[in-house]
């Protein structure tokens, strides 16, 4: 038997799978989370790099140019994150979505068989 709340999840997941399913909407959707994850590491880089220069490349024995090298290394994991993250809630969704037309296939077939 089917639910309420899987009846609505097939409804919603036919009208939003094709939309999910672009780059640019998965890209968008998984920014918040990665940028969460990416921003404190970029942020104290940049506070050491400013407010403790001699530190920095005392310690690290680092150019100048290393800043920008794990700035964008860090911004690449970023969108990295961001694109794979809902690639795979794009996944898990349409695979419920897949299970749960065979669910209702099966209870429609039955249903018939019984009324029959």
């Amino acid at each position: 038997m089917i639910t309420k709340k899987e009846k609505e999840f097939i409804h919603y997941w036919e009208q939003m799978r094709i939309v999910r399913s672009r780059f640019g909407n998965k890209m968008l959707s998984g920014l918040p989370v990665a940028v969460m994850f990416g921003l404190p590491i970029i942020l104290s880089v940049v506070v050491i790099r400013l407010f403790f220069p001699e530190w920095y490349t005392k310690i690290s024995n680092t150019t100048s140019g290393m800043f920008m090298v794990i700035v964008i290394a860090v911004l690449i994991a970023i969108f990295f994150y961001s694109y794979f993250r809902m690639h795979f809630k794009w996944e898990m969704n349409e695979q419920l979505y897949k299970e749960l037309k065979i669910k209702e296939k099966v209870q429609i077939s039955s249903d018939t068989i019984d009324n029959s």
